[in-house]
């Protein structure tokens, strides 16, 4: 039975061993040669690891390294501006930005003030990374402690206030005081963040009791809203006081100064009188009464002159209103 099949060989082709090396090894280059190179972006660095040891840190720009898994490389966005939120998470951002209710972002909200009130409290920090080595390597999850500090940061400073300065007046220092502090914590645990920003969002009551709490906001209102109408009253009315006060006291003085000054005149001009009428009285006595004469008669309309020697006083004619008689009966002629 053997005998009748006849036996059947496979030639393969024969292949040149050269070319085939060549080609392995061409592939093996590209290989290593593209798992050497790799390029940062303007606002990232590169940190490489040489069999997980930290080796050296690389600007923007093409570099190389070791291939094959020798050296590995972790980008760091050191440039950028980087983004927590707390309270709530974002789903979609945009003009109508759309934000997504998770479980944990309403505990985060959740505090306790210092008066023993709750609030609803929603902020977000902005923060970059300022040492790479110190945020990969100083803390074995970065994120995640960093976001711990965050909250415990804040849940401290909401309960040093009370409700009131947290929903109105103290959101805007208690903003800083928080990024203050949280910037001392990154600080002592070297984690390699600079803290930009901290700003809270939203600061509100729980819900069962938001009415009350928008009765007691309205009413600080307008508390505050009387308070600065009675002062911009008080800014008009004061200073218009203080502005006829002044006026008034200004004209008295120089009313003083105009009486005490004509005093000193009139004193003066008695003094130089009196100087002169003792060294001539005669003289000095008749000058004063011909210049009181010469400044009394010009007024005086019907005048009666007469001598001091005559014993009976002599009618005399109004010699003034006969010739504006006669000069009238003149012009009546004529006419």
């Amino acid at each position: 039975m053997a005998n009748d099949f006849p036996s059947m060989e496979i030639k393969l082709p024969k292949v040149k061993k050269g070319p085939v090396l060549t080609g392995i090894a061409v592939v093996i280059a590209l290989i290593l040669l593209f798992s050497s190179i790799y390029q940062i972006a303007p606002e990232e660095v590169g940190v490489i690891l040489r069999f997980g040891k930290y080796v050296r840190t690389t600007p923007p720009g093409l570099h190389l390294k070791l291939p094959l898994g020798i050296e590995s490389l972790t980008k760091v966005p050191v440039q950028r501006q980087l983004k927590m939120e707390f309270g709530f998470r974002t789903a979609k951002p945009g003009i109508r930005t759309q934000y997504q209710p998770t479980s944990s972002a309403k505990k985060e909200a959740i505090m306790l003030t210092g008066d023993l009130n709750v609030a609803i409290a929603e902020w977000i920090v902005q923060y970059k990374i300022r040492d790479p080595y110190n945020y990969l390597f100083k803390l074995r999850n970065p994120n995640s402690t960093f976001r711990s500090m965050n909250e415990a940061v804040v849940r401290k400073v909401v309960g040093d206030n009370s409700v009131d300065e947290v929903i109105t007046v103290g959101r805007t220092r208690m903003a800083e005081q928080a990024r203050q502090e949280l910037q001392k914590l990154c600080d002592d645990y070297e984690i390699g963040i600079d803290v930009s920003q901290l700003i809270f969002q939203n600061v509100n009551p729980p819900d069962p009791v938001k009415p009350s709490f928008n009765e007691v906001n309205q009413a600080l209102q307008e508390k505050e809203e009387m308070i600065n109408n009675a002062w911009s009253e008080y800014n008009k009315v004061i200073p218009k006081a203080k502005g006829q006060a002044k006026e008034t006291i200004n004209k008295a003085e120089g009313y003083a100064t105009r009486r005490v000054n004509n005093a000193e005149g009139e004193a003066d001009r008695f003094i130089s009188v009196y100087q002169a009428y003792a060294r001539a009285p005669r003289v000095t006595r008749k000058r004063l009464y011909l210049e009181t004469i010469n400044q009394m008669l010009p007024k005086i309309e019907n005048k009666i002159i007469f001598d001091e020697k005559q014993k009976h006083l002599l009618p005399l004619l109004n010699f003034n209103d006969g010739i504006i008689k006669k000069e009238e009966s003149k012009d009546e002629k004529t006419n």
